[in-house]
């Protein structure tokens, strides 16, 4: 009696021990899920994934206005909207692009020359015409023929990032049902569902760097021109290992949680 006693509280103190590992890996992982979910949303939803500087214009040309008027034109071409960005310290997200100009414009009189100019940060939107637009080999020259490895590169890079972030929300759900079950076998899918999202967001981060080389290839940039990968793309760098961190955990708990419990259900019978 005595030994089938200790037997049992040694079970007992074991699963205890092993119901507090799985716990603490589960409970890390939720917050390495959220935190890279955070990251990922606020670099979808922000226009820093690439920042050009330049020289602050005092737009008082025509020349200027016409660049302005043709960035915010629904007809604005790879080409046009670029040469502005470059001219006008734009930056570019996942759905926007803006650039800085005066916040006075004097078109056609120029103002009296200050040490400083008062700016406004101006911003059009992508439209989904021009997101699955294609490309050209020589941007703006469209009979140059559609250049595809930049077209799907443009189209992969926007895309992506919805499904990683679409996979860590069914990963999220499935993560609750776990938790309402008070059971890890489920969580082997949010780990896989992270593990997948973790990739897209890898892809789209490499996609996105890919198509910034080729197209500073086909248009040099100016001179006094510099450009460099923002903070929104620097989240998204980011939010990738999270992703697979939490992915590891998962599936380390849900696996070792079941391989531990068919040991003690092996000892039992015996």
């Amino acid at each position: 009696m005595d030994r089938l006693r200790d037997s049992e509280e040694y079970q007992s103190s074991l699963n205890a021990r092993m119901d507090n590992r799985f716990a603490t890996a589960f409970v890390i992982a939720c917050v390495l899920s959220l935190i890279s979910t955070i990251y990922m949303a606020a670099s979808i939803g922000t226009d820093f994934w690439y920042e050009y500087r330049s020289p602050v214009q005092e737009n008082s040309s025509d020349l200027n206005k016409s660049i302005w008027d043709e960035f915010i034109s629904d007809e604005a071409d790879e080409k046009t909207y670029n040469d502005a960005l470059f001219r006008y310290n734009g930056t570019v997200g996942l759905w926007r692009r803006c650039i800085t100009i005066s916040k006075n414009m004097h078109w056609y009189s120029p103002p009296e020359r200050t040490e400083s100019f008062d700016v406004v940060t101006k911003c059009v939107s992508f439209t989904l015409t021009e997101q699955f637009m294609e490309k050209f080999v020589d941007p703006g020259n469209h009979n140059s023929g559609i250049d595809l490895l930049r077209t799907y590169l443009w189209r992969c890079q926007f895309l992506l990032p919805f499904v990683s972030l679409g996979l860590m929300c069914f990963g999220a759900l499935i993560g609750l049902c776990a938790c309402i079950c008070r059971s890890l076998y489920p969580t082997i899918a949010t780990g896989i569902l992270h593990l997948l999202a973790g990739l897209c967001t890898l892809g789209s981060v490499s996609c996105y760097v890919a198509g910034i080389e080729l197209l500073h290839q086909k248009l040099e940039l100016p001179e006094n021109v510099s450009g460099e990968f923002g903070w929104s793309f620097c989240l998204a760098c980011v939010s990738a290992p999270l992703q697979f961190m939490a992915s590891a955990l998962f599936i380390w708990a849900a696996h070792t949680n079941r391989k531990e419990y068919t040991l003690m259900k092996a000892y039992r019978v015996a």
